[in-house]
């Protein structure tokens, strides 16, 4: 299992990167658009920071410039490189004409159907909008279970986004996901619990270590 970090803000990535359990960097054209600098230069500090995959979403809406985009992403960030192509039928042609190339995820993926589809692709990444899913189809969580299911027996792994909270997060985890994806509050809600909190305090109150 990866944890990515979903942002394109520097600051939050140098600062993730440091922690050792956060493997990679998820963005998409919303957050890209939210970084102070060019796409282009946040993309090469991002790849200079990321020490595993960075993932890059297209935003052409024809072929030849996904294509083109595509290859423009590369050279950019080289071999680190996941390229996010949208659920959509022009999508699923251009991740099938990428994906013996570079890495492909398909994302915004709100059916079975089109995992199965994404595998048949050569996605390397099948992705799910966990809590966007429960808005809008009833359960976002059944979504990733009804996706393991049909992904099980290829290489296809679930990346799951759109998670608020840390139930969710373990949630998509036990329904089959093999991935998430988490913008920084979240990452950081993971690591804490009121009860771990209590615990340790009843140690230093009540133990004793080689600490000075």
């Amino acid at each position: 299992m990866v944890l990515y970090l979903d942002s394109a803000q520097i600051e939050e990535a140098q600062q993730v990167i440091q922690w050792g359990w956060v493997k990679g960097i998820t963005t998409n054209p919303t957050l890209l658009a939210k970084s102070p600098l060019p796409p282009l230069t946040t993309l090469e500090k991002l790849t200079a920071i990321c020490p595993g995959e960075l993932y890059y979403q297209l935003t052409s809406v024809d072929f030849e410039g996904m294509v083109q985009e595509a290859a423009q992403a590369r050279e950019v960030v080289g071999e680190k490189l996941v390229l996010k192509i949208p659920a959509t039928p022009l999508g699923f042609t251009v991740a099938a004409h990428l994906s013996g190339q570079i890495a492909c995820s398909i994302t915004a993926i709100y059916s079975a159907a089109q995992a199965v589809v994404a595998a048949e692709a050569g996605a390397k990444y099948a992705i799910a909008y966990v809590n966007r899913a429960s808005r809008l189809l009833g359960d976002g969580i059944a979504l990733v279970y009804e996706m393991a299911q049909v992904l099980q027996h290829t290489p296809t792994q679930i990346l799951a986004a759109s998670l608020k909270s840390s139930a969710e997060a373990a949630g998509a985890i036990q329904a089959g996901a093999h991935h998430l994806t988490l913008p920084l509050a979240m990452l950081q809600a993971l690591t804490s619990h009121e009860y771990s909190e209590q615990t340790v305090e009843e140690f230093r109150a009540n133990g004793r270590g080689i600490a000075l």
